[in-house]
């Protein structure tokens, strides 16, 4: 593969996903002005659309090469992983399975075998600047109050598999700590950009505010208790400027960072200003969130709300998670996460637009059938 001209190769798994996609940019912007080089490992599925993103923006500074985090030696060709390991200094693990409905099974393969098989890069790499992990806030599963950064194993028990897998691939690189220059990232709820609005993904508790007040459904449905927890989100281009910059700290290794809102608004407060802007009233009154649950199974509601009943788990969860680190190590660069109030209106903006696209793409193809605003757009819509 070659070493770069200033040294600097960036080797980066779960391309093009939705943090991976815009990290790589920035990346080979930095690449394009320092002389660094990046490899991006990518699925065979996904090769096409990867290539196709670069052609995009001109990364002549990125190599694809077909692999899958799950396999030993990441799919790759003996060869192909000496050579890597030989040249790469910085790692960025993205890669993982975030959906909730996946079977344990598979979540265990791509989150923990995944991350196993990059540690394993990393353990090889002969030039090692940087272990960069990305896990998830909710590794820290069903405890509530203030959640350290320096906390994982506090005897939780865990909502789902996902985070179970999540947790268990934190461990990994936790022991691979005491050998490595390795960072955590423990992302909140990454949602759109905050200068663009742009999203293209919708899952998860915010996702769930915007079913309750922009579904098709007439009258808005009732909040899951008092929803008083805060609705801790991050913009996703937060994301990346703080763990570039990270990255670039030699104070960050050996780090775990929570990625997160300092000051996060109450979810009943994110979902009244959404509905406020919509031009809707919440109501008054909640609902315990199991009755809302069984609500939501009603054949009506049913297909509407299927892979958004999962996280209203998360929405009364009163979870404060510190970020003394992320402060710390993001002191004098500039960089800080704006408040949700700064970017609202750009992300609904843009959801508005992308419901009423795909509302005219569904409606055209299934006239007649009750349709998810939130599922995938049709085929060559």
């Amino acid at each position: 593969m070659g070493t770069s001209a200033n040294g600097r190769v960036h080797f980066v798994t779960g391309y093009p996903g939705f943090i991976g996609k815009r990290l790589v940019r920035r990346l080979v912007a930095d690449a394009a002005r320092d002389g660094g080089r990046l490899v991006l490992l990518v699925q065979q599925k996904n090769a096409a659309a990867a290539a196709q993103d670069l052609r995009t923006i001109g990364a002549e500074h990125a190599v694809l090469v077909e692999g899958d985090v799950e396999r030993m030696h990441l799919g790759l060709a003996g060869n192909e992983w000496k050579a890597l390991a030989r040249d790469v200094t910085d790692v960025w693990h993205l890669a993982g399975r975030t959906g909730l409905a996946a079977s344990r099974a598979e979540l265990r393969r791509v989150n923990v075998e995944g991350t196993r098989n990059v540690v394993e890069l990393a353990a090889a790499a002969r030039h090692l600047s940087r272990l960069n992990h990305f896990s998830t806030a909710f590794v820290s599963g069903d405890r509530i109050g203030v959640i350290l950064e320096d906390e994982l194993t506090m005897r939780q028990r865990f909502h789902n598999a996902y985070e179970e897998t999540k947790y268990q691939a934190e461990l990994l690189v936790r022991r691979a700590q005491a050998d490595l220059p390795a960072t955590i990232y423990r992302p909140s709820i990454v949602v759109g950009d905050s200068r663009t609005g742009e999203i293209d993904r919708f899952e998860g508790p915010y996702a769930l505010a915007i079913l309750l007040v922009a579904s098709p459904v007439a009258v808005p449905l009732p909040l899951p208790g008092d929803a008083l927890a805060p609705l801790n989100v991050v913009p996703v281009d937060f994301v990346v400027d703080a763990t570039v910059s990270i990255a670039a700290n030699p104070a960050g290794a050996g780090r775990t960072v929570h990625v997160v809102d300092p000051s996060p608004l109450s979810a009943r407060r994110v979902y009244e200003m959404i509905a406020a802007r919509a031009g809707k009233k919440l109501p008054s009154v909640s609902v315990p969130a199991r009755a809302l649950q069984a609500l939501l199974q009603l054949p009506f509601l049913e297909r509407l709300s299927r892979v958004h009943r999962p996280a209203i788990d998360y929405v009364n969860h009163l979870a404060i998670y510190n970020c003394r680190n992320l402060l710390d190590l993001l002191d004098g660069t500039g960089i800080r996460c704006p408040p949700i109030t700064s970017y609202l209106d750009r992300l609904v903006e843009f959801v508005e637009a992308t419901f009423a696209k795909r509302r005219e793409a569904e409606l055209a193809q299934l006239a007649g059938d009750v349709v998810d605003p939130l599922d995938p757009l049709p085929p060559g819509a």
